[in-house]
C-alpha cells in the first residue's frame, strides 16, 4: 500500500486531512496519510499565493519519497494564483471547466505519474454547506436557518460560486461576522461528517475515490 501526501494551503485543511480524511482512508486500508503545508518561504508555511511555492513542495516530495507514494493537493479555486496555461484556463466559460483545466495544467507541469492534482470548488468552506447540522450544534437557530437556505438554493455545495461577494467564506462571514476558519472550520466539518460531505460533493468524492484507487495499485 502506498503512502499518501496531500499538500494543503492552510491549518484548517491540514486538520481536515488529519481529523476527517485520514480515518476514512484507514477504513479503506491506507494507513499513512500526511498533510503537508505549502512552504511560502524559509521557516514559513501556509497560504497559496504563488504557484512556484506549491510546485517546489511537490517536486521536493516526489524527489524524496520513492515510488510507493501518491502526492496530491488540496487548495482552493477561489483566489487561486496564476497557473501554467492561464490564458487557456481563462477562456473556459464555466467554473467546472476552468477547474478541470487548472488541474490538467498542473499535472502536465509536474509530469509525474505519482501526482494527482485537486483544486476544491470553490473553496474549503463549500464543504461545510453539505449539511446545516454542523452550524446547528454551535450557532443559534437563526444562523442555522440561513445556512439551510443557502444549502437549499444549490444542487451541490460545490456550485456555491466564487465571486468576491458570494464565495462560501464570504457568505459565512455575512451570517457569522466573527466566523474564524481555523476555529470553526473543522469542528463544523466534524459535526457534518465525511460521509455526508462525500455524498453532497461529487468532485470531492471523485478525488477521494481516485486517491484510494491509486494508493491500492
Amino acid at each position: 500500500m502506498k503512502r499518501l501526501f496531500i499538500v494543503v494551503e492552510g491549518q484548517t485543511e491540514e486538520a481536515f486531512v488529519n481529523e476527517l480524511m485520514s480515518p476514512y482512508f484507514i477504513q479503506n486500508g491506507i494507513y499513512d496519510v500526511r498533510p503537508v503545508l505549502i512552504q511560502t518561504s524559509k521557516g514559513h508555511k501556509g497560504g497559496f499565493v504563488n504557484y512556484e511555492h506549491l510546485k517546489n513542495d511537490l517536486f521536493r516530495l516526489l524527489r524524496s519519497q520513492g515510488q510507493d507514494v501518491v502526492v496530491s493537493t488540496f487548495v482552493d479555486f477561489f483566489r487561486c494564483p496564476e497557473l501554467p496555461n492561464q490564458e487557456k484556463i481563462d477562456a473556459f466559460p464555466s467554473h467546472y471547466q476552468k477547474v478541470e483545466e487548472m488541474e490538467k495544467s498542473i499535472a502536465l507541469d509536474i509530469h509525474d505519474w505519482r501526482f494527482i492534482p485537486y483544486i476544491q470548488l470553490h473553496e474549503f468552506e463549500a464543504l461545510l454547506f453539505s449539511a446545516s447540522n454542523g452550524f446547528e450544534m454551535y450557532f443559534d437557530e437563526k444562523i442555522s436557518n440561513k445556512i439551510q437556505g443557502i444549502i437549499d438554493s444549490f444542487d451541490s455545495p460545490e456550485d456555491i460560486n466564487s465571486a468576491p461577494e458570494t464565495a462560501p467564506s464570504k457568505r459565512l462571514i455575512r451570517i457569522i461576522p466573527d466566523y474564524d476558519k481555523v476555529l470553526y472550520g473543522n469542528i463544523v466539518a466534524l459535526e457534518v461528517g465525511l460521509p455526508i460531505i462525500l455524498e453532497k460533493c461529487p468532485r470531492f468524492r471523485a478525488w477521494v475515490e481516485l486517491l484510494i484507487q491509486r494508493c491500492r495499485e
